[in-house]
This record gives C-alpha cells, structure tokens and sequence, in this order.
C-alpha cells in the first residue's frame, strides 16, 4: 500500500518542471507515432522523474523545504520501495519501445540514484553535480526522448540534430539548477553537501545564473536563425519575457536583502512561471515545426 507520505515525496506533478525538454524533443522528431510518444512520455514524467524524486527524498531525509514541497513529511521505507517500483515501471514502459531506450532509462535512474545515495552522493560536490544534473537533465534526456519518440538506439547521442538542441536544454538547465538550491543553504551547510548555490552565495548564485541566462537566450536565437526559422524568435522571446522579467525582480530583491527573498515562495513562483512560459512555446513550435497549425490557415 502506498501511503500519502510516500505519494507527496514522488512529487508526481514537479515533471511539470522538466516536460519542456520534452516538448523540445517532440518538435524535432521527424516520424511521429501515438503509441510511443504516450509511451515516452508515462515513462518519463509518470515513473522515471518521481521515481528519481522519491529515492533522492529518501536518503536526504530532509526536514525543510524541498522543491516542491514546502513541509515535507517524514521520509519511510515505503517511500524507497514504491521508488524502485515506479523505477520498474519506467523500465518496463521503455522496453515496449525498443531494449535500447530502456537502457537509456536505466542510466538516467541510476545516476539520478548516485546524486544523493550516501556511497557515492554527487550533491556533495558542487561543480560536479551541476554539470552532471544539467548535462542529464538536458541533453541526455533530450536524446532519450528523441531515441524512444523515433525508435531508434543510442547512436542518436552523436547525431548533430539531436546533439546541438540537446546542448541548448543543458544550457537553460544549467543557468536554472543553482536558483533551486537558493533557499536550502542552511540544510545542506549542515549536511555537509557542497552545493554550487552554497558555493556561489546567494548573490553570486543570481549573478551565475542571469550570465546562464543571457548566454541560453542567445543560443537559442542563433539556433532558431540558423535553421531558418527567424519568425520563431519573436516567439521566443515572448515566451522569455515573463521570466526574465520574474527573475530581474527577484535579483533586484535578492540584492537588498538575499535572506529574506531566497525563499522557497520565490524559488517555486520562478520554477512554475518558467514551467508555464516554456511548454507553452515548445508546444507552439511543435504545432508550427510540424506544420499542424497550417492545417488551420
């Protein structure tokens, strides 16, 4: 039986967070199958990601907030079982499509898993753990996505198509990761994990991330340009607009009086309106990419 607890650490609704890489991978793909993207996507962002979000959750134990649980409760042995269970699932979701895309599933998981198991616990390491979350987070996750939405194997990893958008995602998840570790300095100061936020200061971790931002802006714009698709840049930047304008506030608060506003309130309003702003534009692009919203004209 899964018990409520348990529930509220898988943190079910958060892939939210992570469904523009998704989104992205899904405007790319060339032969699009119902089948498999239901399959891609309930693999992803209904098992892997709380599976990832429960297993973290049970060896951190934590008693502040986490991302996206302001009061989280206190962590049991059925939360690491239903963990794995949910890890099963993703695997066994992946291998209808082909073995290739459930091995990708499997390293996802398991250096998920290594980011807070006490053996190996990469989050104790700052750098580290910040180009490994945003390398998978991004670009593995982008070229999983695309390898399971195609039915094709790990030589789309080295494919140009797939590699350069996959890198843009890295990079937008680079400038984004140290802003979620913010408001958790005191509980990872005392657990001894060496966080890049901790390590940056909370000024220095806004600073970090507006010179992320600017630079995954600007990647994008060239990409877009690049594929001769200028109009999609206007999009783009519309979409951004909020964001920046959600981040150049918080900063400007957090440059007055950084303890106060280095908040999880702050954190999660930033995290949901680049959520919103995001998937809403991949969706665009992938009716615009595909060439569906012609249909319409």
């Amino acid at each position: 039986m899964i018990t409520r607890s348990t529930l509220l650490h898988l943190r079910i609704p958060f892939s939210f967070f992570l469904m523009p890489v998704f989104l992205f991978a899904l405007a790319l793909t060339p032969n699009h199958n119902g089948e498999r993207m239901l399959l891609v996507f309930l693999s992803l962002h209904l098992f892997l990601y709380p599976s990832s979000n429960g297993y973290n959750s049970y060896f951190d134990k934590d008693e502040e907030s986490i991302g996206g649980l302001k009061h989280p409760p206190k962590v049991t042995k059925n939360l690491y079982f239903w963990s794995l269970v949910f890890f099963a699932v993703a695997l066994a979701l992946g291998a209808k499509i082909n073995w290739e895309f459930a091995s990708m599933i499997g390293v996802y998981g398991l250096v998920s898993m290594a980011y807070s198991h006490p053996l190996i616990r990469l989050k104790k390491y700052a750098w580290t753990s910040w180009v490994i979350a945003g390398l998978f987070q991004g670009y593995f996750t982008f070229a999983m996505a695309y390898a399971g939405l195609s039915n094709l194997g790990w030589e789309v990893f080295f494919k140009p198509h797939v590699l350069l958008p996959g890198l843009l995602t890295s990079l937008m998840l680079w400038g984004n990761y140290p802003l979620t570790q913010v408001y958790q300095h005191r509980e990872d100061a005392r657990r001894g994990d060496r966080t890049l936020s901790l390590l940056l200061g909370i000024k220095g971790t806004f600073a970090f991330s507006a010179l992320f931002f600017a630079l995954t802006a600007s990647a994008f714009t060239w990409y877009f340009v690049d594929k001769g698709q200028t109009p999609i840049v206007g999009y783009y930047l519309a979409a951004m607009a909020p964001i920046a304008l959600f981040f150049l506030v918080w900063m400007g608060f957090i440059f007055r009086e950084s303890e106060k506003y280095a908040s999880y309130s702050w954190a999660m309003g930033m995290n949901f309106l680049s959520a919103i702003s995001l998937n809403a534009f991949f969706i665009y692009y992938f009716l615009e990419n595909t060439q569906i919203l012609q249909v319409f004209n």
